[in-house]
């Protein structure tokens, strides 16, 4: 039971870091002139790759929303996993093991390059993550 909660806590803080992310990364305006012209040229230097028409701003864009996806994705992941490990906990060891691995990477990134918030609850995941790991042996 105990490994089911820590998994099921992980996938709805998952789903709030996705949420969390979303809003905050649609409604980012930068804080200074030197932001919001590095934002509008981002947004106005295009390029042609193959007979496409692409933008650094899109770019940004396209990973910023892919990044909400696997986010989500990630909530699917461990609640599911809690299902598997209410049953059968050896039968998910080496996926939440790396699950947990991954989670520490995006904690390490977050802590480089991002505010305190992100990194928090990337903590907190991968804390989740790794005592659902743990006490799945």
């Amino acid at each position: 039971m105990k490994i089911k909660v820590l998994y099921r806590i992980a996938a709805v803080l998952f789903v709030l870091f996705a949420a969390g992310h979303t809003f905050g990364f649609l409604k980012f305006e930068p804080p200074t002139p030197q932001g919001m012209a590095v934002r509008d040229s981002m947004k106005s230097v295009h390029f042609h790759v193959g007979s496409k028409d692409y933008s650094y701003g899109g770019f940004y864009e396209g990973m910023g929303i892919q990044i909400s996806v696997y986010l989500l994705f990630s909530a699917l992941l461990a609640w599911q996993m809690g299902n598997i490990a209410a049953s059968s906990p050896r039968t998910i060891r080496v996926i939440g093991w790396a699950f947990f691995v991954v989670q520490l990477v995006v904690l390490g990134l977050a802590i480089l390059y991002f505010p305190p918030e992100p990194a928090i609850l990337s903590g907190v995941i991968a804390l989740c993550l790794g005592l659902a790991a743990w006490f799945s042996r």
